[in-house]
């Protein structure tokens, strides 16, 4: 029997230093807020408002570092909210085709994204000694039971992430952490098909 701790992932963005710039000037620095789970990843304390057909969300996280490509995570919830229909992705795939845009709003300015926000597919992140230490491969799909939690359910189709800058931890979204009765970290027992 192996636990894996679950974190919740509330909304989010991941943005390239040019948007970042042009959301909030020139010469300005993304300024840690607390460090994350994942090694080198960190809360900014920087936040910028989503503005979709039907409505906006205030106060939406940057993390950081920056990133290659720009990305906005949010539940299913989120997406309501807005007026949008965002697919489940692996928050990992970088091909953003058939993802709908945003307009994302800054204290010095407002980009429109054409692409790139996803509800995230749950996940569970590990290096590969942790990997190997739990029998789990790359992509492989698992279930974490929640059993002890009031509200216990199983997360079915987890997808596995492997890689050395990783540390075993499972992401969720608000939408999933509510129907669990998880507020802001939980624990589960993984569930493989071996």
């Amino acid at each position: 029997m192996h636990k894996i701790p679950i974190e919740v992932s509330a909304r989010h963005a991941h943005l390239t230093q040019s948007i970042f710039e042009q959301l909030f000037g020139n010469n300005i620095r993304l300024i840690k807020m607390k460090d994350l789970s994942q090694p080198g990843e960190f809360a900014s304390e920087q936040t910028v408002t989503l503005v979709g057909p039907k409505g906006a969300l205030e106060y939406v996280r940057i993390l950081g570092p920056f990133r290659q490509y720009n990305q906005i995570e949010v539940s299913k919830t989120d997406a309501n909210r807005l007026g949008i229909d965002p697919p489940i992705r692996d928050s990992d795939e970088l091909d953003l085709a058939g993802t709908p845009g945003i307009t994302i709003v800054g204290p010095m300015g407002e980009v429109t994204l054409e692409k790139g926000v996803v509800i995230p597919w749950r996940h569970i992140h590990l290096n590969p000694n942790e990997a190997l230490e739990l029998g789990l491969e790359n992509g492989q799909i698992v279930s974490v039971d929640t059993s002890d939690n009031p509200r216990s359910l199983v997360f079915e189709n987890v997808l596995v992430r492997i890689s050395p800058k990783y540390k075993l931890a499972m992401h969720i979204d608000t939408d999933e952490a509510n129907a669990g009765g998880i507020t802001t970290v939980g624990e589960g027992i993984l569930i493989t098909n071996n």
